[in-house]
């Protein structure tokens, strides 16, 4: 039997290593040179990658004595790095606890149009309270109340990459007509955590909505990955609990009336630096 290898990259600014920058050929400032993730997206283009992944915490992931402790906005790199590939998928780290589901569906379904249909979106909950006081909150909110909130986040998402449907827009130069409102339909949210009136105001995209990707590993975690995604990325230490974890997440996809071949799993190399929106 033929099986086939889904590679991911994982590009980590400079380096995985913390002290990646400091190699004789390393640039310390290629966290934030374009052209450095311009050169690592073809190079994984080329070796026929099927994606690549940023990862993305919305607060200063520690010292900065020892090594680049930011990055750039992924969804902001990634639009650049649509323009200089063609093929490779394009996966971003965005927070459902510090984002609002109108302007980040937006983003996403941009970058889907911009790239041709190859978004993806890993979505996290953001643990820290560093990250909170960002925001003006003084601690974190609740593991279980992060996970219900991303659960609402992204129904609410789906729902507004849903608003237009795939003939809305009919572009009739003699009729004068360029879409049709009775293919447009507004959300009219009215949830726990967000109230989300009307429709998307971008064109429904290539894949209609981006590849969603989760990289939990907890009890909410994987019940969150066996309702939603399409791709886990997960971090097991030994063969025995990654076997676990597998039999475990597809155990609950089934039971959740997806297929249990629904989703693909993604072994994740742990760099030696802090992980932005560990879960």
């Amino acid at each position: 039997m033929t099986r086939q290898l889904h590679l991911n990259a994982f590009l980590m600014t400079t380096g995985h290593h913390e002290a990646s920058w400091r190699l004789p050929e390393s640039d310390p400032y290629a966290h934030v040179d374009l052209a450095h993730y311009v050169r690592l997206a073809r190079t994984a283009e080329r070796g026929t990658f099927d994606s690549l992944f940023l990862a993305d915490g919305p607060h200063l992931w520690g010292s900065v004595a020892q090594r680049p402790a930011g990055a750039l906005e992924p969804l902001t790199l990634l639009t650049a790095l649509a323009t200089a590939t063609e093929h490779i998928g394009l996966i971003a780290t965005a927070s459902t606890s510090y984002n609002s589901p109108y302007n980040l569906a937006r983003k996403f379904a941009s970058l889907d149009i911009i790239s041709g249909g190859r978004a993806g979106w890993n979505i996290v909950t953001t643990a820290g309270a560093e990250a909170a006081r960002n925001f003006g909150i003084d601690e974190e909110p609740a593991h279980a109340e992060r996970y219900a909130r991303a659960a609402e986040f992204l129904d609410v998402a789906l729902k507004l990459w849903d608003s237009w449907e795939d003939d809305a827009i009919v572009a009739d130069k003699a009729a004068g007509v360029w879409g049709d409102d009775a293919k447009i339909h507004p959300p009219r949210h009215r949830g726990t955590y967000f109230s989300v009136e009307g429709a998307l105001n971008v064109p429904r995209s290539p894949q209609g909505y981006p590849l969603l990707v989760q990289a939990g590993s907890s009890e909410d975690g994987k019940a969150f990955a066996a309702r939603y995604a399409e791709a886990v990325f997960t971090a097991q230490q030994t063969v025995e609990e990654a076997r676990a974890f597998y039999a475990d997440l597809k155990a609950r996809t089934g039971g959740g009336g997806r297929g249990p071949a629904h989703h693909k799993m993604h072994p994740r190399h742990e760099p030696h630096q802090p992980q932005p929106d560990a879960q």
